[in-house]
This record gives structure tokens, C-alpha cells and sequence, in this order.
């Protein structure tokens, strides 16, 4: 070959490689320039991440293996969260027991579902014991039109756009719901047989029926008309509300937590801007817990470290209490975890300080009994919070039920200016394993209020064999109370609170207390035995500044009886009668 030809081809190649190298640095350049999607965190088998590029039937088959195991499983020990990141979707998604449904978007349009999402009962229309199932922070579009949440209590309804209609029923079937709030409804909600029902801060077309006992709280377009006919309360602005944490992953694949800040005379809701307000709290600062391994020593070690706490879908069996002590610590449960208390120690304390916000829990009473389940600020608590209260969001009580349970108190309050947006604390009127009756599921009180300044949205309280709720703190401001008080005591002389007075009030505010107030209160009796009467459903001091608006009285069974709504006055809910139930508008 010519020299000057091998020389010329020498020059071309080594300058082919040097366009090489150079578009070789340029692509990696490019590449470490691009974000890179992190691995997703560890949450363990019982959650299952979705992605839109996963094939529909594959994401299908997944949602139905979890409905055939929870479909029926009110006492079962399973557990589970379904998390759809960011995209569309076009599955039908059955919702049943410990199952939380959970869009990660920071907007609920961030995860559009297509299709149905519903709950209710799995045979017949019938949702009186729909229990202990959430979907949060997604949009639907349902089949058909019309969103199925058939429910009764412990079902978050929460940061969620249904793009169409809502029935709050199944075929005209009862149910004894129930919660929403920070939701959008573009259309009409049928609210059907429903007993009761609270929505807090959320907006809708329209709002249909009515029956003993509807709350609206901050709601935009609430339904015309007023208690007590139609038995609606409404109010215009929640006073003072800190949405619940939710977990989100951003457009690069990074995980956090988002902490809404507070809201204070505010109707609506949170998210309109795109996300609600808040801060983000990067997932690298919360110890993610699992049952199979973690224990309240390992976790409590992370706590002190000043690690916020997720604990991931499972039953937690604790030798001792999980201790919150540091200021603004998120403590939040995926797929209904669940605390049990196996030594008849508390499951979780608190310390009285600013911030801390313990979310999606249910609480489980163990066998040996416990003086308190969940203790908010110790005994004595004297800090203020009111610029930083400590919240809780969806925690659920239960003993009983699934094996026999025990607790002197469910939840105790000690700490001032205290949030609670949402409880269900439930004495098990049914269950499995001989679980249920006066001397074995022993539980004198749902909900203790020491504390002052302490406002609850959504208290839902039944079956405990004292005073359901006892509140000894001014300030108090409850927005919606439903409870069934006990059905089994024996007879009279075992269901007795002093001399001349039978049972015990299911609300009592105690004769100290100076100030408080309560909006939307339903209490119900089922006595099983007969001659069990209750001298009145509520019970207060006579005190100006103690006020309750829009009572009502029902007898449910064909014994007993309700003497009076509030103190002595309202009137009797006697058997049968539930048409002429008593109703108070105002007291005193």
C-alpha cells in the first residue's frame, strides 16, 4: 500500500477514535447528569409497589390475591398496603379487611385510577361490620360512574378525588360509617341507610339522605337543611387541623414523607395548589420497622436516635411500650399495622412535647391487661403545643375480638392542645376464639382526656364497660361522637356507676371541668338481657360554659332503655321505638 495512503487512513481512524471518545464522554456525561431513580425502600412482603409500566393483568392478578385472603378475614392476622406510584392505571380494585389502598403522588391526580375501587360487605349488601380497610391520596374515575364505599367505622376515606358519583351503601344495604375528609367528589354522594356519618374539609357536587346523625365540618356545598330534620350539624370551618402524614416519591424515585402544617379555620380541601403544605421528611430519616424482626427495644434504639418511625404492614407484639420522646417525631403505620401489648404494659407513650404525630395504627389489646394502650403525655403534663400540637390520625382501638384482649384504658390524652382526627376504640361485641363477653374482653374506658385545649374530629367509641369517654379537661371540642354502649352486661346491679343511677353515661364530662364543647352525638343502646337500663346517655356539669349541640338517643334492641339524652332531660329511647328517638337540639 502507498505510504502516503497507510498515513492518511492512520490520521482518519485516529480521528474516528477521537470522535468516539469524545461522544463516549459526552453520553456519560449525559448519564450521570440524568437523575437516577433510587432503589425503593425495604416495606417487606406485605406491600406491593405498582408501577405504570407494569402490565394491567399482572398488577390485576396481584390486587385479587390480596382481596381472596382479606375478602372475609375480619379477625385474620394478615396485613397489607398497595402503593401505585405516580401515572394511570386501569384495574378494578377491591378493598377488604387491613387493607390500605395508597397513591404516592403528592397530588391525589398524581395516581389516576380508572376503574372500580370499592368496598362493602363481600356477601349481601349489609356493611355493618365493613371494618378496618383505607384508600388515600389517589383520583378515580369510576366504571359505571358511581364510587362504592359501603363502610362502617375504622375506613379512611382521606386526600382522595373521586371523578364521578359516591354511594356510601350497597344496595340500599345498612352500614354504620363513617369518615372522609381532604377528599373531592365531583359529583353527587348518596349517603343511603347510613346510621351516621362525619366528613371533615371536603368538597363535592352534592350530598344526598340522611338518618340519625350527619356532621359536616369545613365542608364546601354542605346539604341544605338542619338538625333535626334533616339530622344534619354543620359547621362552617374546622377550627384548628393538621391533615395526616403520607408517604410520596418524587419524579427522580426519592421517598418522604409529607407532614401537612396546620390549618386553622379552614373549609375544604388542602391540596388545590398541587400538594398540600407542608415539609418533606426524606425517608433516609425514619427507621422502617418490620414485625417478623423488630421489637419495641430495636425500635425504641431507633427513636432515641431521633429516627421518625414507619412501620410496615404486620402484628407487632411488644414486651413494653414503644417510647416517642423527641419533638416532632412521625410515627406512621402502612396497611393497618398492628400493636399488641403481650405484658400487660402500654404499647406506645409519649413524651409532652411539640410535633408529634402518630398515624395508621391499630392497637390491640393483649391478654394480660393493660393500664393504658396508648398514652399521650405523661400523668400531669403541663407544656402548651398549641403552635405545634401533638396529632393522631386514623389510630384504631380494639380488645377483643380476634383473642381475648384486656385494658383498664384505650387511649389517655395528658398532653394539652392535643389533636385527634379520627378513632374508632372498640370493646368486640363479636369475635372468634371466645374472645368476647362481660368477664373476659375487660375495658372500663375508650377515651381519657386530662389534658387541656384538646379538639377531636370523628370519635367513635362503643362497647367499654364505664364511661366510654371520660373528659377532664377544659377546653374541649369534639366535632361528631357515635357509640353503642355495652350489650352484655348481666344485670343491673353489675352495670351500675353510683346509687339511684343506672350504668354509665357513654360521654361524661366531669363535674370540674369549666369549659367544653360538642357537636353531632349519637349514642345507642342493644341491650342483650333484660331490665339493663341506662339512666342517660350523657352526663355533665351544669355549667354554662359546657355545651352540646345535636343529640340523639336510639334503643336498637327489644330491652332496655335509655332514660334521658343529657343529664335528665331528652326523654327515653325505649325498644322498637327508633322513629320517635329522642332528639336534643341544645344544651343547656
Amino acid at each position: 500500500m502507498d505510504k502516503a495512503l497507510r498515513r492518511g487512513n492512520r490520521l482518519k481512524f485516529r480521528g474516528l477514535g477521537a470522535v468516539m471518545e469524545l461522544g463516549l464522554i459526552l453520553a456519560l456525561a449525559a448519564y450521570s447528569a440524568r437523575p437516577v431513580r433510587a432503589a425503593d425502600p425495604d416495606f417487606g412482603p406485605n406491600v406491593l409497589v405498582f408501577k405504570p409500566s407494569m402490565p394491567a393483568a399482572a398488577i390485576q392478578e396481584r390486587i385479587d390475591k390480596v382481596y381472596a385472603v382479606q375478602a372475609n378475614s375480619e379477625f385474620g392476622p394478615a396485613r397489607n398496603a398497595l402503593l401505585f406510584l405516580p401515572g394511570d392505571y386501569k384495574v378494578d380494585v377491591p378493598i377488604g379487611y387491613y387493607t390500605q389502598v395508597l397513591g404516592l403522588g403528592a397530588s391525589p391526580d398524581d395516581v389516576r385510577i380508572a376503574g372500580n375501587v370499592h368496598a362493602g360487605p363481600a356477601r349481601g349488601n349489609q356493611a355493618l361490620v365493613t371494618f378496618w380497610r383505607a384508600a388515600e391520596g389517589f383520583s378515580v374515575t369510576p366504571s359505571g360512574g358511581v364510587m362504592q364505599w359501603a363502610v362502617s367505622q375504622a375506613d379512611p376515606f382521606r386526600r382522595m378525588h373521586v371523578r364521578g358519583d359516591m354511594a356510601l351503601h350497597q344496595n340500599n344495604g345498612y352500614a354504620s360509617g363513617g369518615w372522609m375528609a381532604d377528599d373531592a367528589i365531583d359529583g353527587k354522594v348518596s349517603s343511603g341507610p347510613q346510621q351516621q356519618w362525619i366528613a371533615r374539609n371536603t368538597e363535592w357536587g352534592s350530598w344526598t339522605g340522611s338518618n340519625w346523625n350527619m356532621v359536616f365540618v369545613g365542608v364546601v356545598n354542605a346539604p341544605e337543611g338542619d338538625w333535626p330534620k334533616p339530622a344534619f350539624t354543620k359547621i362552617a370551618q374546622a377550627p384548628v387541623v393538621r391533615e395526616k402524614p403520607f408517604l410520596q416519591i418524587d419524579a427522580a424515585g426519592q421517598y418522604s414523607v409529607r407532614v401537612p402544617s396546620l390549618r386553622t379555620n379552614s373549609s375544604g380541601v388542602s391540596w388545590h395548589g398541587g400538594s398540600t403544605p407542608g415539609k418533606n421528611i426524606p425517608i433516609s430519616r425514619f427507621y422502617i420497622a418490620r414485625p417478623d424482626t423488630d421489637t419495641a427495644a430495636t425500635i425504641n434504639a431507633q427513636l432515641a436516635r431521633g429516627k421518625s418511625l414507619l412501620l410496615t404492614p404486620g402484628i407487632y407484639h411488644l414486651t413494653g411500650p414503644i417510647k416517642v420522646t423527641k419533638a416532632n417525631t412521625v410515627v406512621l403505620g402502612l396497611g393497618f399495622a398492628t400493636l399488641m401489648p403481650d405484658n400487660g404494659a402500654a404499647a406506645m407513650s409519649t413524651a409532652d412535647v411539640d410535633g408529634i404525630v402518630i398515624a395508621g395504627l391499630l392497637f390491640d389489646a393483649g391478654a394480660t391487661s393493660s393500664p393504658v394502650m396508648l398514652e399521650v403525655g405523661p400523668g400531669g403534663s403541663r407544656a402548651r403545643h398549641a403552635a405545634n400540637p401533638i396529632s393522631l390520625h386514623d389510630d384504631f382501638f380494639r380488645v377483643g375480638g380476634a383473642a381475648v384482649g384486656r385494658a383498664a384504658v384505650n387511649l389517655r390524652i395528658d398532653s394539652h392542645d392535643t389533636i385527634l382526627d379520627h378513632t374508632w376504640i372498640w370493646r368486640a361485641d363479636h369475635g372468634q376464639n371466645q374472645s368476647v363477653g362481660w368477664n373476659i374482653n375487660t375495658s372500663a374506658n375508650g377515651l381519657v382526656v386530662n389534658g387541656n385545649n384538646v379538639t377531636v374530629y370523628g370519635l367513635f367509641v362503643e362497647h367499654l364497660q364505664e364511661f366510654q369517654v371520660l373528659w377532664n379537661g377544659n377546653g374541649g371540642r369534639v366535632y361528631f361522637y357515635q357509640s353503642e354502649i355495652p350489650y352484655d352486661p348481666p344485670d343491673q346491679p353489675s352495670y351500675t356507676s353510683a346509687p339511684g343511677t343506672n350504668g354509665w353515661a357513654s360521654y361524661k364530662v366531669a363535674g370540674n371541668v369549666t369549659s367544653h364543647e360538642a357537636w353531632g352525638l349519637g349514642i345507642y343502646s342493644v341491650f342483650r338481657r333484660p331490665n339493663v337500663v341506662l339512666t342517660r346517655a350523657i352526663e355533665v356539669p351544669n355549667n354554662p360554659n359546657v355545651k352540646f349541640h345535636d343529640m340523639i338517643a336510639v334503643c336498637l334492641a327489644n330491652n332496655g332503655a335509655i332514660d334521658n339524652v343529657i343529664n335528665d332531660t331528652g326523654g327515653a329511647a325505649t325498644p322498637n321505638h327508633i322513629p320517635n328517638a329522642p332528639k336534643v337540639t341544645n344544651f343547656p
